[in-house]
């Protein structure tokens, strides 16, 4: 089922074969995930947002006990798009530990900004987004029973689609600061180990590069 508000698509389980082919004639695609919790292993996967370079914004309800999405995992895994996250290690875990899918060619905005926007210690997403597009979001929905049975409210959804509404922009603007400075190289290298730390925090490993 398909619930069409303000542009969001409400869907449950997995993407439609419409959206799927959609979505995959995107050169990026904008992820991000809610979840009951922050441990992985513990605190299932409740949902997964997606939002092309259109605008185009899907919000996928992933069901109790399901434990595939086989066209979001196709989609995740085409290496030719590239995957905008906002601290993409959390959202990235996530889908790896509850939905077995192996997410390539990454791009995470909070390592860009910490690479790029030395001049602050803020790089939370709605700092993010003030700064850089002039929006500000609204995060009241931040904590919320995302694994609940009921429908996910208005604000619920609105706050959902918001944060990789503006994901790509962001992506774009933070790589002309990386560019400028000379750190775009460095960080396409972080991006690339993302999976590794994701990996890591899966088996529950801390920090394994402290002495």
């Amino acid at each position: 089922m398909t619930i069409e508000n303000k542009n969001i698509d409400l869907l449950y389980s997995d993407l439609t074969v419409d959206l799927y082919n959609l979505y995959k004639k995107s050169s990026y695609l904008a992820i991000d995930t809610e979840a009951m919790g922050l441990i992985h292993g513990r605190d299932r996967l409740c949902l997964v947002q997606i939002c092309n370079e259109f605008k185009r914004t899907s919000c996928i309800k992933i069901e109790l006990n399901t434990s595939s999405s086989p066209h979001l995992k196709k989609l995740l895994e085409d290496e030719k798009i590239t995957k905008i996250f906002h601290y993409a290690r959390f959202d990235v875990a996530a889908l790896k530990c509850n939905l077995e899918i192996n997410t390539k060619n990454i791009f995470c905005t909070k390592i860009a900004s910490k690479l790029a926007r030395t001049y602050t210690n803020k790089h939370g997403l709605k700092d993010l987004i003030n700064e850089l597009l002039g929006i500000e979001l609204d995060k009241s929905s931040q904590s919320s029973d995302w694994g609940s049975n009921e429908d996910l409210t208005k604000d619920q959804l609105d706050y959902a689609a918001n944060d990789v509404r503006y994901l790509i922009e962001a992506m774009h603007k933070l790589k002309v600061i990386l560019e400028r400075e000379d750190r775009y190289e460095l960080a396409q290298k972080c991006f690339e180990t993302v999976s590794v730390h994701a990996d890591l925090d899966i088996l529950k490993f801390s920090n394994i590069f402290e002495h």
